[in-house]
């Protein structure tokens, strides 16, 4: 059988090649095994090999087993990208434990939600200000038992700004954490079905809800993503330097960069932030091979007075995913550089993977591309979700494939309305040409991905009502040249109240909100459009929005 789109996958590759699932331990482990010294990690020009990064895994790992946290339970990482990451996540992993990402750009309601539904009672964090705040207050509010603080300067000091640790027995330093570990006589046995990541997601109609990402989802993931580029792999034969600027606490950055990276052996280059000329130095100074971003970065290249002039040519791999990304900067990037600028489509709920585009096969803008081998890809009815459309019919984009999440942690009714037997509705609306390539039109949830990151409109609007001026509120996504989409709030205000600037409502608003949600425009109206039975109508309001330029999308 021929999928649809296999004739334009890259020569050797089959859409039925053998997709390996294990564990992310494993993963690990095969690695430092096989590339012993060999750089994984570079940090502020600090390199760490695999067996070095292994070896602090399992000191992490042996922490966290005496410490208790391990097969049942679950570990919370408040981290941003520095080795504490990695080492943390491998190891709680290891112990047995599972993990929930939480993200330093979340305020306090969403960080909140997710400690608590996740069950998380431990949390591994850093001393910088812009975190270690924040998590003393879970552990004052009685959400934590434990805190687990790692320290910034462990890895050269920078001159981050820091906070001191408060003398409480329940925060330790990781160093304490991890003094005197002895690593047990038998790892504990983890299954493949285990579920290794609280991934926390898509919380249009209400808070975000955690993924289920088990190591078989992960593994698989990673394998898919070796199959699509062994061709090219072999043709390089070479150890790829690759930027993870991308946040490591979103599915993106895991999978794409990290595991991906650690299965084959490439030093992942990480930095804390997005700096433009600190990239630049990573690709004509380091000559780095690989740059995975987000439109925001690309942008940013893009607008580089002087890119036409500066050195990329070390550059074998440029993609960009996570948000809808202009065709214009698509089209300027290859002009002035004279790159593809290669995009795909995926979600969290499918640990990343889930179309891409073939380096040869058909110029076709604002496509995502083709389905990726192993994974199953079609449209259905947007009135009933068992029909399946025609070529070239819009309607619901499902997909099934061993990536694909199991469903949502504690949402047994949300699982079963995301899933038509084993096929995940992914919520985006679409249509297949007679290509097998895959475009989306719009998405059937009402999130915003900004910059990369998904923001939900209820959440905002939560935040807004707590204004005493405000009566009624409607967020939704409007076009923005810089980050895809930003957050815009068409507010209602009570009798007798003023409008305020926008300003004003993101100072109210900061702190309640993570920084990536503060609303970029506001907008006061004497009324909101509602639905026949009074509900404050979002997609109406979209319809009466001006229609947002060409984009090529991904999700």
């Amino acid at each position: 059988m021929t999928y649809p789109g296999e004739q334009f996958y890259p020569k050797g590759v089959n859409w039925s090649d053998p997709i390996e699932r294990g564990t992310l331990p494993d993963l690990l482990s095969t690695a430092a095994a096989e590339f012993g010294a060999r750089p994984a990690l570079e940090f502020r020009d600090r390199p760490i090999g695999f067996s070095e990064l292994e070896a602090m895994v399992e000191t992490a790992a042996a922490a966290f087993m005496r410490a208790g946290y391990g097969k049942g339970s679950t570990v919370a990482l408040f981290l941003g990208n520095t080795p504490d990451h990695p080492i943390n996540f491998f190891g709680a992993l290891k112990a047995g434990a599972r993990l929930v990402h939480l993200s330093p750009l979340d305020g306090e309601i969403a960080l909140s939600h997710k400690l608590a539904d996740s069950g998380a009672r431990v949390l591994v964090t850093s001393n910088l200000s812009a975190l270690l705040p924040t998590a003393l207050k879970f552990l004052d509010r009685g959400l934590l038992d434990r805190l687990i603080v790692c320290e910034d300067d462990n890895w050269g000091k920078v001159g981050t700004p820091q906070t001191a640790r408060p003398d409480n027995p329940a925060i330790l330093t990781h160093r304490q954490f991890i003094d005197g570990a002895s690593r047990p006589a038998q790892w504990p046995a983890i299954d493949v079905e285990d579920v290794a990541l609280l991934q926390y997601t898509g919380g249009t109609t209400g808070l975000p809800k955690g993924a289920m990402l088990s190591h078989g989802n992960l593994t698989a993931a990673v394998s898919i993503y070796d199959v699509w580029g062994k061709p090219a792999r072999l043709e390089r034969n070479a150890v790829e330097r690759v930027i993870c600027v991308l946040p490591l606490f979103h599915i993106y950055a895991l999978t794409v960069v990290l595991l991906s990276s650690i299965r084959h052996g490439n030093l992942v280059s990480l930095h804390q932030r997005f700096d433009v000329e600190a990239v630049m130095r990573d690709i004509e100074v380091k000559r780095a091979t690989a740059f995975p971003g987000v439109p925001t970065m690309w942008i940013a290249i893009a607008a580089l007075p002087d890119l036409d002039k500066r050195d990329l040519s070390s550059l074998v791999s440029c993609g960009s995913g996570g948000a809808p990304l202009p065709v214009e900067v698509a089209t300027i990037f290859e002009r002035r550089v004279g790159m593809k600028l290669r995009i795909g489509w995926g979600m969290t709920e499918t640990c990343s993977p889930g179309t891409g585009h073939p380096k040869e096969g058909p110029d076709k803008p604002g496509s995502i591309g083709l389905m990726l081998p192993g994974i199953e890809l079609d449209v259905v009815s947007l009135e009933d979700s068992t029909k399946v459309m025609p070529t070239g019919e819009v309607g619901e984009i499902r997909i099934r494939g061993p990536n694909v999440t199991k469903g949502y942690w504690n949402r047994p009714k949300e699982t079963a309305e995301a899933f038509v037997g084993d096929r995940f509705l992914t919520g985006d609306i679409g249509y297949m040409d007679a290509d097998g390539y895959f475009f989306l039109v719009d998405r059937k949830k009402d999130m915003i991905i900004s910059g990369g990151f998904n923001v939900y409109p209820q959440m905002i609007e939560q935040a807004i009502y707590t204004h005493p001026a405000v009566q009624e509120v409607i967020v939704i996504g409007i076009p923005d040249d810089y980050r895809g989409e930003a957050a815009k709030a068409f507010i209602k205000l009570r009798d007798g109240e003023t409008p305020f600037s926008i300003d004003e409502l993101r100072a109210f608003l900061t702190g309640k909100l993570g920084k990536h949600e503060l609303p970029a425009a506001v907008e006061f109206v004497a009324e909101l459009p509602r639905t026949a039975v009074g509900k404050l109508s979002r997609h109406e309001l979209r319809q009466q929005q001006p229609q947002p330029p060409q984009l090529i999308t991904n999700s």
